[in-house]
């Protein structure tokens, strides 16, 4: 072996090798007619299928649920997934399904639906754990998932997540006011089955929160900490999901941008633009990908102390009896000053971004173009009645310290911004955040 070269192909200057992995995907309108021949092709004769009540009470659920047994398939129904799900209503859907025994298992609805899905099946494949156990550092015990899982289908009803391509959950944590989340491979889907049809019945103020988390997810997968910018891993078992920004990432983060740039506007105006429909799954798949493995930063690591903390708000359009954030709201309301922040870094990325949004670069350079991504961020967000920031949601400047807190937590991800962050240039991103 080289003696400048480390165990994983790294050199002693930083990290050399990528890894990028995917479930397989079926997209398209009409696809959800397939989800039984997926299930039965994947050797499942038993199913449980894990959705929530406002899903449930619209009935695609039971219409799916309907198609797969009319295959020979048994289905049961589990429409309780807590709307941003947490540690506490992941392992009471556990204990209640724990006298189940299924071949696998689907996931149908938005990104919590998905992430409840993929915990149940972690927490019957595996008995004995508490869910901390398996939740990143600091916050959780980092623990590897110690087997396979069973095979799950993703079938996302929103635009948004990704959750169907990544190998991750995002819970909030009962009693410390945070969220955090769960990375392992095995947590990927066996398949992602995406179609657009089912994004029909969104409101629009979902269908706009949603798209922001699309719109983040590129945004920062593209403007992350560079892979070879990263010393080198020790081992192969050393390096994350999160690798950084590389070269097969972007090209998702890309595309995901300008279909966000071109669709989501008419998708949140008019509910019933297909082409539009179809563009947002399209983008929200894309930047699955593309941030399933370079990563998040700022904007998700500072979104996860807003959504543990929230006290009073009820976000509109989405049928829930708690206070609540929407993931998508949480992540765009700092990614204008986090933008602003990250744009030194690499000034011609920001900029590629903001033109793939729309935005008009003539007389732009890089001496002055640091407002052009927050501008189309701002412009978007704006356009489409989202939050101006923090304030919306009832925070203050009061709530500085423990929003700051709460961000430092997130290691797994300030690791993937491209410039070391302290806790005071937190302060200053969540303060010109909340000052709108």
């Amino acid at each position: 072996m080289d003696l400048a070269t480390g165990a994983n192909g790294g050199t002693a200057e930083g990290e050399t090798l990528i890894t990028w992995q995917a479930p397989p995907l079926k997209f398209g309108m009409g696809a959800t007619r397939e989800i039984a021949y997926e299930l039965a092709r994947a050797g499942m004769r038993s199913v449980l299928l894990v959705t929530d009540p406002t899903l449930a009470a619209l009935g695609l659920p039971a219409r799916v649920a309907k198609s797969i047994e009319q295959d020979g398939i048994a289905v049961t129904v589990f429409d309780r997934a807590h709307v941003e799900p947490t540690d506490a209503s992941c392992a009471e859907a556990a204990r209640e399904l724990a006298h189940l025994d299924v071949d696998g298992y689907l996931g149908l609805g938005g990104g919590s639906a998905i992430d409840t899905a993929k915990m149940i099946n972690l927490l019957h494949s595996h008995p004995g754990r508490d869910v901390r156990d398996y939740l990143n550092k600091p916050i959780g015990g980092g623990m590897a998932v110690p087997g396979p899982l069973k095979p799950l289908i993703a079938v996302p009803t929103t635009a948004g997540s990704g959750s169907e391509c990544t190998a991750m959950v995002a819970l909030g944590v009962t009693g410390l006011g945070v969220k955090t989340g769960i990375s392992d491979t095995r947590l990927r889907p066996a398949l992602a089955l995406v179609d657009p049809l089912n994004t029909v019945t969104l409101p629009p103020a979902v269908t706009a929160a949603s798209g922001y988390d699309v719109l983040t997810h590129a945004c920062e997968s593209y403007t992350a900490r560079p892979y070879d910018r990263r010393p080198a891993y020790r081992t192969p078992g050393e390096r994350p999901l999160y690798i950084g920004a590389n070269p097969i990432s972007d090209i998702w983060a890309e595309e995901a941008l300008r279909l966000v740039g071109r669709y989501l506007r008419r998708a949140v105006l008019n509910p019933h633009d297909l082409e539009a429909r179809a563009g947002m799954s399209r983008a929200a798949t894309f930047a699955g990908l593309g941030f399933g493995n370079a990563g998040t930063h700022i904007p998700h690591a500072c979104a996860y102390p807003i959504a543990g903390l929230v006290r009073d708000y009820r976000p509109p359009g989405y049928e829930v009896g708690h206070a609540m954030v929407p993931h998508g709201s949480a992540v765009v309301s700092t990614a204008a000053a986090a933008f602003a922040f990250t744009y030194p870094t690499a000034p011609e990325r920001h900029l590629r971004a903001a033109e793939l949004l729309g935005a008009n670069l003539a007389g732009v350079t890089a001496a002055n173009g640091a407002d052009a991504l927050p501008a189309a961020l701002t412009a978007l967000v704006a356009d489409t009645g989202g939050p101006t920031g923090p304030a919306e949601f009832g925070f203050t400047r009061r709530d500085l310290p423990a929003l700051v807190e709460g961000a430092l937590k997130q290691q797994r991800l300030l690791v993937c911004c491209p410039r070391d962050v302290a806790d005071h240039d937190l302060r200053r991103i969540l303060a010109a955040s909340l000052a709108g």
